[in-house]
C-alpha cells in the first residue's frame, strides 16, 4: 500500500467526517471530527465480530504511519506557522512577559508537579513507575495543543486579552515542552551518571535560544524577499519556502522547528511587515492559503488521532488510572498558573477568572500522543499511551465543547 493510496484514504476520511459534521453535527471542527472519528472506529470494532476485513485494512493503514515523526517533524511546523501568522501581534507584545513565564517556568512547575503525584498515585493500582518515567509523563502532558486552542478559541467569545494569552501561551509552550521531554528523556535513557548538568543547560539554551533566533531570520529574509517584488503567486510561494526550509534547517542543526516556526509566522503576520510588504491581494492571498493549510491539516490530524485508538493496549487498570489522571493534570496546571497570574494580574489588568479559564482552556491534542508513542517500553510506554489518550480525548471532547459555557459564564460574572 503506497503512501498516495493512504493519504487518499485520510483525506477521503477527513472529507465525510467533516460533511457529517458541517450538515448534522454542526459542532467545531476539531471536536467534530475527533468525535466522529472515534464512532466510526468503535464501529469498526463491533463490526470485526462479524468481519474484520475493515478493522484490519484500518491497522494497517495506522501502522503505516509514524504519527510521532508526521506530527513532530513535519504538521506541526505548518499549523504553527500557520496560527502565529494570524495572532494579534500588539496583543502579544503587550502580554509577552506572562505569556513568556506561562510557556516556559509553567510547563516545568507542571511537569514536575504531575510527575510527582503520578509517581505516588500509580503503585495505588499495582503500577510500579520509576519517577523518571513519571516526569516523562509530566512533560509530555503539560503543553497546552495550539491545534486544539486555536480552532476552539475562536468560536468560545473570549475576550481578545485573555485569549491572546491562552493562544500565545499555547504557541510557545509546546516548543519548549518538547525540548523539556527530550532533555528528560536523554536522562531516562542513559542515567544522570551519564550526563552532565552543563549538557542539559546546552541543549534546552540550543534548542530554544536557536529555534528563536533562525525563525528570526527565516522571518526577516521573507520579509526582505516579499518586499522586494510584488507578485502574489510568488510571494504565497515564498512563505510556503520559509517554513519548509526553515524546518529542515532546525532539524538538521537541532533546534527547535516548532520556536522556529513560530517566531516566523508572528514577524510575518505583524501588521506593520504586512503593510510594507504585502498588497492587500497578496495578504488576502497568503491569509487564504494557509488558512486552507491549517484546516487541511488539523482535519487530518484529528482523524489521525480517532483512528490511534487501534494502537492502545488496553487494561483496566490503565483506563481508570487515565480517568484519576484527569483532574490531577487539571489541578496542576491551576497551581502552575497560579502565581505568574497573581504577579501579572494588577500590571496588565488581568480579566476576572483568568486562571480558571486557562486552566479549563487548555487542551491538550496530538503534540502529547506524539511524544507518549516516542517512550520506549521500559518506559511504561502503554500505561502512559492509555492514560494520555483519555485526558486527550476528555480534553477535546469535554473541555472544548464547555470552554465556552465557562467563558459565557465568565462574562456575566463581570468579565468584559
Amino acid at each position: 500500500m503506497d503512501y498516495f493510496f493512504i493519504i487518499t484514504v485520510l483525506v477521503g476520511l477527513s472529507a465525510a467526517f467533516g460533511y457529517i459534521n458541517v450538515r448534522f453535527l454542526k459542532l467545531p471542527n476539531t471536536i467534530g471530527l475527533m468525535l466522529i472519528t472515534i464512532v466510526f472506529t468503535l464501529a469498526v470494532f463491533a463490526l470485526s465480530y462479524v468481519d474484520n476485513t475493515l478493522l484490519d485494512a484500518e491497522r494497517y493503514i495506522i501502522k503505516q504511519i509514524d504519527f510521532r515523526t508526521v506530527l513532530l517533524d513535519i504538521m506541526l511546523s505548518f499549523l504553527l506557522f500557520a496560527g502565529a501568522l494570524h495572532t494579534n501581534f500588539e496583543q502579544l507584545k503587550i502580554q509577552r512577559w506572562p505569556v513568556l513565564v506561562f510557556s516556559t517556568l509553567g510547563v516545568l512547575v507542571s511537569t514536575f508537579l504531575v510527575g510527582a503525584v503520578m509517581y505516588f498515585i500509580l503503585p495505588l493500582f499495582g503500577l510500579q513507575v520509576a519517577f523518571i518515567h513519571c516526569l516523562l509523563f509530566g512533560a509530555l502532558i503539560s503543553p497546552t495543543d495550539p491545534i486544539a486552542v486555536l480552532g476552539i478559541l475562536k468560536q468560545a467569545g473570549a475576550p481578545k486579552k485573555l485569549e491572546t494569552k491562552i493562544v500565545g501561551e499555547s504557541l510557545f509552550n509546546d516548543g519548549v515542552g518538547v525540548v523539556v521531554f527530550l532533555t528528560i528523556f536523554q536522562i531516562a535513557s542513559f542515567g544522570t551518571d551519564n550526563i552532565e548538568v552543563s549538557e542539559i543547560f546546552k541543549l534546552f539554551g540550543q534548542e530554544v535560544i536557536g529555534g528563536i533566533g533562525l525563525g528570526a531570520i527565516i522571518g526577516w529574509i521573507v520579509y526582505r524577499l516579499m518586499k522586494s517584488i510584488d507578485d502574489y503567486y510568488i510571494e504565497v510561494i515564498i512563505t510556503l519556502a520559509g517554513v519548509m526550509v526553515g524546518t529542515a534547517i532546525a532539524h538538521k542543526f537541532h533546534l527547535s522547528a516548532p520556536l522556529a516556526m513560530v517566531t516566523a509566522g508572528l514577524i510575518v503576520g505583524n501588521d506593520t511587515i504586512r503593510g510594507t510588504a504585502m498588497s492587500e491581494i497578496t495578504e488576502s492571498y497568503v491569509d487564504k492559503f494557509w488558512e486552507l493549510i491549517d484546516i487541511l491539516l488539523n482535519a487530518l490530524l484529528f482523524v489521525l488521532i480517532g483512528m490511534e485508538m487501534l494502537v492502545l493496549v488496553v487494561e483496566g487498570k490503565y483506563v481508570v488510572a487515565g480517568l484519576l489522571a484527569i483532574p490531577i493534570v487539571l489541578l496542576c496546571r491551576y497551581a502552575s498558573l497560579l502565581i505568574p497570574i497573581n504577579f501579572f494580574k494588577k500590571r496588565l489588568d488581568f480579566v476576572p477568572k483568568t486562571n480558571l479559564i486557562m486552566t479549563w482552556g487548555g487542551l491538550r491534542g496530538g503534540i502529547s500522543i506524539a511524544l507518549a508513542l516516542g517512550l520506549s517500553d521500559e518506559m511504561n510506554r502503554e500505561l502512559f499511551l492509555v492514560i494520555t489518550y483519555v485526558i486527550v480525548v476528555f480534553s477535546i471532547l469535554v473541555q472544548g465543547l464547555t470552554i465556552g459555557k465557562l467563558v459565557t459564564w465568565a462574562q456575566k460574572r463581570g468579565l468584559k
